[in-house]
């Protein structure tokens, strides 16, 4: 690696400053599917086990699995192949724990993932706290001080709505899936699954580790592409992939539930492609600032560079804390502002080409990126000048004991208007690409509007 490439991976630390993009996405996914009307109008489906749909559909599991990594191979960069022995093959004679096993390995996702029975309720609905799930129950990760989740458990043949269904999975890729995958993580699995080290961020941090999948930086300059290719080391397309094609296939084969559920999986990543701090190194900051944060750094003068580190997560995490809040509050106190309108709001839908595999890439990424630098001037215009401003100020630590609703309320009313107008088209982009996505799903399970 030539010093030019040595001094721009200090993006390394830059890009997994914050591994969540919309803090908790199914507050988000009730409001931008609630009036779309092929699931407001879809049948409830009853609950099936993921050893159910595994057990009755192995062999189309096998051809559709087998027929995606030929795919991922062929049209994405930097794509480490899968093993050849965690190939998923149908096999009726195992249990139902090996089959479950398999089939995680095969996806390469962590094989402690729960994929629970569960709903999260919508806030706007009252919490039945008989049926309240442990976050144990749900997500590998520790539970935070100030979560905002709640856990209904579900049972085996209940009808539920299939809102309800996709709007609680769209939330589930942060709940450990995707967490110590790599060949430098703290586990077992991370050894055989064959990403290699991890891409970008600190593989001792368990929300870094999932980062790669979650981000994705395909719209940057060719300087930095070409000092810094591990960039493009990043997967959200092939989970999407991954995801929407198991969805069809539960569609046509008789599984709505999980067609309902793998749809909600698969939209977690468009969804925060949809936030330009996963789909941009740097919101705001150009080429040659980066290039000379990091030769700064390279020269042992690394101020500038960890300074920016700082800056790049606070700004990622407050708006991601305060939009977070905004949509609980209105929800909890039944709230319709702009923000919600926007969610719902289906005449942005057609402005966008129908969905493809080459969707969530160049209409979704690319919208974001393109919106960074917007963004980023309204965040340090609109917000308190310690959370966005003042490298000295770690959001990320402080962050539980923020009430970024009360600070923000200090704030003059004409700056806090602006923010929310930001917000409302970053959400409108976030409703009218889950609705396209969807639609091109469920065109493809055969599922009639």
């Amino acid at each position: 690696m030539n010093q030019y490439a040595l001094a721009l991976a200090g993006l390394l630390s830059l890009c997994s400053s914050a591994a969540l993009a919309w803090g908790n996405h199914s507050f988000a996914s009730y409001r931008a599917y609630e009036r779309m009307p092929e699931v407001a109008n879809a049948a409830p489906v009853p609950v099936e086990s993921l050893e159910s749909f595994l057990k009755a559909e192995e062999v189309a599991i096998e051809a559709l699995l087998k027929e995606q990594e030929q795919w991922t191979s062929t049209n994405l960069d930097y794509y480490p192949p899968r093993p050849a022995e965690l190939a998923f093959l149908a096999n009726p004679s195992r249990s139902d724990d090996a089959r479950r096993l398999a089939f995680l390995m095969a996806l390469r996702v962590a094989p402690n993932s729960k994929l629970a029975l569960y709903v999260q309720p919508d806030p706007q609905t009252p919490f039945d706290a008989a049926r309240t799930l442990p976050f144990s129950a749900v997500n590998t990760l520790p539970e935070p001080p100030d979560t905002t989740r709640r856990f209904a458990k579900v049972a085996v043949g209940e009808l539920v709505a299939p809102l309800q269904v996709i709007a609680s999975a769209s939330d589930e890729p942060d709940y450990g899936l995707d967490i110590n995958l790599w060949g430098d993580s703290p586990s077992d699995w991370g050894k055989v699954y064959g990403f290699g080290p991890l891409s970008f961020g600190n593989p001792a941090v368990n929300f870094a580790t999932q980062a790669p999948f979650h981000m994705g930086f395909f719209h940057e300059s060719r300087v930095i592409y070409l000092a810094a290719p591990f960039l493009k080391k990043t997967f959200p397309l092939w989970r999407v992939h991954q995801y929407t094609g198991l969805a069809a296939l539960a569609w046509r084969t008789g599984h709505p539930y999980w067609g309902w559920r793998f749809a909600g999986l698969a939209m977690h990543y468009v969804q925060d492609l949809t936030q330009p701090y996963h789909a941009s190194v740097a919101p705001g900051d150009g080429t040659l600032k980066l290039i000379g944060t990091n030769l700064l750094a390279m020269a042992g003068m690394p101020r500038q560079k960890n300074e920016l580190v700082v800056l790049l997560s606070n700004r990622h995490l407050a708006l991601e804390k305060y939009q977070t809040q905004l949509l609980h509050r209105a929800a909890l106190t039944q709230q319709d502002t702009a923000i919600e309108q926007a969610l719902r709001n289906p005449q942005r839908d057609a402005s966008y080409p129908a969905w493809s595999d080459r969707y969530t890439r160049d209409v979704v990424a690319r919208e974001a990126h393109a919106y960074g630098a917007e963004l980023s001037d309204t965040l340090m215009a609109t917000m308190p000048p310690l959370f966005v401003s003042e490298p000295a100020f770690d959001f990320g630590v402080k962050e539980a004991q923020i009430d970024i609703l009360t600070e923000l309320g200090k704030q003059d009313a004409t700056k806090r208007a602006r923010l929310d107008t930001a917000i409302a088209e970053l959400l409108g982009h976030y409703g009218a690409h889950s609705r396209n996505v969807l639609r091109g799903v469920l065109q493809a399970g055969g599922v009639k509007p």
